[in-house]
């Protein structure tokens, strides 16, 4: 029996357009406070007088024997080399001590991961901890980076919206009512970026032991732990809560505390097993956060904590400036915050309305406004998923904020 006679050659099937970024990676936005410190930043350096409240971070110089630390590092041969991927032992063993001291809870170091800055921190919790399609709870306003981290991490972010009304904190009630079978983590933050709000430790308590009942994961971002004002204080949820140790992870860092935003510092720290599984991820990731930086670490967390004090003292003084000069504003609504060093005023009444001969209909479109006609660089809420606000740092020098938000007044006020 002869074989059949070949069938004629077909032409390969016509590939798909070409696409040149990835759907996971192209989904990403521009982080929009970093946008907006560049772009004032440039404008800046074009000649003109802009005054930028975009970047969250201290204008403060890193403390002297800080640095100090990092030079002498540099000149040590043994930090010129590859060293272990989670973190130096001597600063793993600070974060351990620094975390018992200012939170009340004892790790070990093998609890600790050292990372390169929190944005990285947050990333490797999340992807350690999700799966694709996992739900994310979310308060909102948010900071403009967690709901991408969650995406990246094949996680759901489900935003849960609080308002000026109730300070911009969230209540257990509004978790519940959004928590569903594929809710497997919440993300919590306080004092919170973009408010300054900070939860009182009762309701952190409740917000921790809701969690606890129902198996959740909890990812508590404390990078503001040591700017509260008025009395505010700013509890670790797993020192309040001590059963949800093992399903909870902190995330932190050296930035604002010390005025080192620029090393790229911070850590996670939680159960061993998960610590583990996400220094498994670094090690392919980036390896070693840098040796010097890390040596600077070392010696912020070891020494006093006399350097905040300082700034922290200047951050309270604007926060009542900023507020009270806001609040002149007729349409603004300017809660007082009572952590980090921003404000997050509502300007919802000045939307639609003619301002300088112009008028905006969104907070980002009044964003742009406030910029070419005030020159001055603010973050719309829609950064942070909700529209109608306004973000503004006041970690800016004193003569810069008054007259950046006197322009605001003098702009904003011709409203009709």
């Amino acid at each position: 029996m002869t074989a059949p006679y070949p069938s004629e050659p077909t032409a390969p099937p016509a590939p798909p357009a070409a696409r040149r970024i990835s759907r996971r990676v192209g989904a990403i936005t521009e982080s929009a406070t970093l946008a907006v410190d560049a772009r004032a930043k440039a404008l800046k350096a074009a000649g003109r007088p802009v005054i930028g409240f975009g970047a969250g971070e201290p204008d403060f110089p890193t403390p002297g024997y800080i640095v100090q630390a990092a030079v002498e590092a540099a000149r040590n041969p043994a930090y010129h080399r590859y060293t272990p991927a989670g973190g130096l032992p001597a600063l793993k063993e600070a974060v351990a001590a620094k975390t018992l001291r200012d939170s009340g809870l004892s790790v070990s170091p093998a609890q600790v991961l050292v990372t390169n800055g929190g944005k990285q921190a947050v990333y490797e919790a999340l992807a350690t901890l999700l799966d694709p399609g996992d739900e994310v709870l979310l308060p909102a306003p948010y900071w403009t980076t967690y709901p991408e981290a969650i995406r990246l991490a094949g996680g759901v972010p489900v935003p849960v919206v609080a308002d000026e009304a109730s300070g911009y904190l969230v209540s257990v009630g509004q978790l519940e009512a959004a928590r569903t079978p594929r809710t497997t983590l919440l993300l919590f933050c306080s004092p919170s970026n973009p408010t300054g709000a900070v939860y009182p430790p009762e309701q952190v308590e409740e917000i921790g032991r809701w969690a606890l009942e129902h198996g959740l994961w909890v990812l508590t971002d404390e990078i503001y732990e040591h700017l509260t004002y008025g009395g505010a204080t700013a509890p670790s949820m797993p020192a309040l809560v001590p059963e949800l140790q093992d399903r909870c992870v902190v995330v932190n860092g050296v930035a604002k505390t010390y005025a080192m935003t620029g090393w790229r510092v911070g850590w996670v720290v939680g159960p061993a097993d998960v610590v583990k599984a996400a220094t498994n991820l670094q090690s392919h990731m980036t390896s070693n956060v840098a040796n010097v930086s890390q040596a600077a670490a070392i010696a912020a967390l070891t020494g006093d904590l006399s350097a905040v004090a300082v700034m922290r003292e200047a951050f309270d003084r604007r926060r009542h400036t900023i507020v009270s000069m806001l609040r002149e504003i007729p349409g603004v609504a300017c809660p007082e915050p009572q952590g980090a060093f921003y404000v997050y005023p509502s300007v919802k009444a000045l939307l639609g309305r003619p301002i300088g001969g112009r008028t905006a209909h969104t907070s980002a479109e009044l964003a742009e406004l406030v910029l070419a006609e005030a020159e001055v660089a603010v973050v719309p809420g829609e950064a942070f998923g909700t529209p109608g606000y306004l973000r503004l740092s006041y970690a800016l020098g004193d003569d810069d904020l008054v007259e950046g938000v006197s322009r605001m007044q003098r702009l904003l006020g011709s409203a009709e």
